[in-house]
């Protein structure tokens, strides 16, 4: 994943909820007569050209750079504010 900030393109109101979505594979064999699970490898996880992301405000998911190059679009400028208190 890469480190940079992400905004939804779907709802276009999230910059800081998001999940990563891993997907994995798992082999195993059958019994042909009766469809019985008989023997079930590890589960490897599958490793993704491009990481897919998820908004977990509208659960909107989508190829990492969708969210990268939405947050370019539409960049967020950081605000520095003087507290005054009395």
């Amino acid at each position: 994943m890469e480190n940079k900030p992400y905004f939804c393109p779907n709802c276009r109101s999230n910059r800081v909820k998001f999940s990563v979505i891993t997907r994995y594979t798992q082999s195993f064999i059958k019994d042909a007569v009766t469809g019985e699970v008989t023997e079930m490898a590890e589960e490897a996880p599958l490793q993704p050209e491009e990481p897919e992301i998820q908004c977990l405000v509208c659960h909107f998911s989508g190829n990492e750079m969708r969210f990268v190059k939405q947050a370019e679009r539409e960049p967020r400028s950081a605000v520095s504010i003087q507290p005054t208190y009395s």
